[in-house]
């Protein structure tokens, strides 16, 4: 069974950054994602990226600004953070699935860490 557990979490002015880190054990999955849930508002698809080869996807609002990573022999994730906004500001989800083709899409993930909030001040 896959098991996500998401850190580096915090509060920060806008503008700021933020690494977030996911470590992943047992390893039945090829996608890799971070999702976000705004106080309100429906989970959302931040980034994703297949383990295998690497293929990455950005939501729109975060392209140029977020960088998705992963250290294989670590089986770790990572979401750099850059010139971060109030908007931004939600409980970040580390989650895992089968294909990177629908990782973008949370009915695509099958494994979910508990979260880590982050929150951006203006």
């Amino acid at each position: 069974e896959v098991q996500l557990v998401e850190s580096g979490g915090g509060l920060v002015q806008a503008g700021g950054s933020l690494r977030l880190s996911c470590a992943a054990s047992g390893f039945t999955f090829d996608a890799i994602a971070w999702f976000r849930q705004a106080p309100g508002k429906e989970r959302e698809g931040v980034s994703c990226m297949s383990w295998s080869d690497g293929m990455a996807y950005y939501a729109d609002s975060v392209k140029g600004r977020f960088s998705i990573s992963r250290d294989k022999a670590k089986k770790m994730v990572y979401l750099a953070m850059n010139s971060l906004k109030p908007e931004d500001t939600a409980v970040y989800y580390c989650a895992s699935g089968p294909s990177y083709y629908t990782c973008h899409r949370s009915s695509g993930m099958t494994n979910w860490g508990k979260g880590t909030l982050v929150t951006v001040s203006s």
